[in-house]
């Protein structure tokens, strides 16, 4: 047995016992799962942003022991288990990948991706569309991206990224004649969704690019809360808290020049 199948029948193992004979893992259920699994998952993407190869581990050492879980409870329910999941994706893999697993030519990883939303339409109970396959439950930054890309490969895009921008300059002015507050919302998410758009034509994913805003900003702020007089930021002119934003500012540039 390889180390990696040796350890998959160790965690295998661990979460029988745990299920069998642990009071708190006995109780779990899929729905008092769910919000953890979800905890993990931004865990995950946090250290993924980070690039931290040792925090990366561990946490997707805790996504997995999040899929063994639902294996087993629904392996008590004599729905399937874990060799059935991992059979059924592995399967999934092979059909969407014909290029490699069939006769189909791909010679980009553009055709690939046409490929793959082309084979998703056909698989399945029931009528599919093409963004049926984008979670509802994604966060609207990312859905967004999502529905975009999606629609993108079968032709429903803009022909250059001049057009799109052109898009975002119309969604601006209409979003500044706005009247009214919910005339403003809708113009307002109009014209997040054509810049979401336009970073997708330029290589930019935009969930990890504000999250990336987020924490330097916080970072920075951070610095002038620290570096505040002992009266606290209540005390100190816009000026003054300014004057420490542009020193944050020189510490992060020194930093990244070191890195």
């Amino acid at each position: 047995m390889t180390p990696q199948l040796s350890a998959f029948q160790r965690l295998l193992t661990i979460m029988d016992e745990l299920r069998e004979q642990c009071p708190w893992d006995r109780k779990q259920t899929f729905q008092s799962l769910r919000k953890l699994t979800i905890e993990e998952t931004y865990e995950l993407a946090d250290e993924l942003l980070s690039e931290d190869l040792s925090g990366i581990k561990e946490e997707v050492g805790d996504l997995l022991l999040h899929m063994v879980f639902y294996a087993r409870i629904a392996s008590e329910k004599g729905a399937w288990d874990i060799a059935d999941a991992l059979n059924t994706v592995c399967d999934k893999l092979i059909k969407r990948h014909p290029h490699i697993y069939g006769d189909t030519v791909a010679e980009d990883a553009e055709a690939v991706k046409r490929n793959w939303e082309q084979i998703k339409l056909t698989e399945g109970k029931g009528k599919k569309t093409v963004l049926s396959g984008v979670p509802t439950a994604l966060p609207a930054m990312v859905k967004a991206m999502r529905m975009q890309e999606k629609t993108a490969q079968f032709g429903f895009d803009w022909d250059n990224k001049e057009q799109v921008w052109d898009k975002v300059r119309e969604e601006i002015e209409e979003f500044r004649t706005a009247e009214g507050d919910t005339e403003r919302e809708a113009e307002f998410g109009d014209l997040l969704f054509s810049l979401i758009n336009y970073a997708r034509w330029q290589g930019i994913d935009p969930e990890t690019a504000l999250e990336r805003t987020n924490r330097k900003f916080r970072q920075r702020f951070e610095y002038v809360e620290s570096n505040a007089p002992a009266a606290g930021l209540n005390s100190m002119s816009l000026p003054e808290m300014e004057r420490l934003w542009v020193a944050a500012k020189g510490i992060r540039k020194d930093e990244e020049k070191v890195g």
